[in-house]
């Protein structure tokens, strides 16, 4: 059954400037593995991170470092999550998730779908 569906896009130019005007940003929205991506992906992840958030119903509370978007040798994203994210998750009965991230023109998006049995 599927409890959320979220949706975001990232100007990557914007959200660049954004990152070297605001050098601890990196810091509060990214885990240490993710900040050492380039700003195209880190721009990706953010959309999948406010995505995660939407299908969620965005509740207040949760940290942007208590979710990892990460891939598998296969090149597919997975979303990790723990802390604040996990027991959002776990109150709406989430247990797996499913998120897509894409690219192109200058924008980055990201698709989150939250499900449970």
């Amino acid at each position: 059954m599927i409890v959320g569906v979220g949706i975001d896009v990232v100007d990557v130019a914007r959200f660049k400037a954004s990152l070297e005007r605001t050098p601890r940003l990196k810091e509060r929205l990214f885990t240490e593995e993710e900040r050492k991506l380039p700003p195209l992906s880190l721009a990706a992840r953010f959309a999948a991170k406010e995505a995660l958030a939407k299908a969620l119903g965005a509740p207040p509370g949760m940290r942007w470092t208590d979710a990892e978007v990460c891939k598998e040798p296969s090149g597919k994203p997975t979303l990790h999550v723990r802390g604040t994210v996990a027991d959002v998750a776990t109150l709406l009965g989430v247990t797996s998730w499913h998120v897509s991230l894409s690219h192109d023109g200058g924008i980055a998006t990201a698709v989150v779908i939250a499900e449970a049995p």
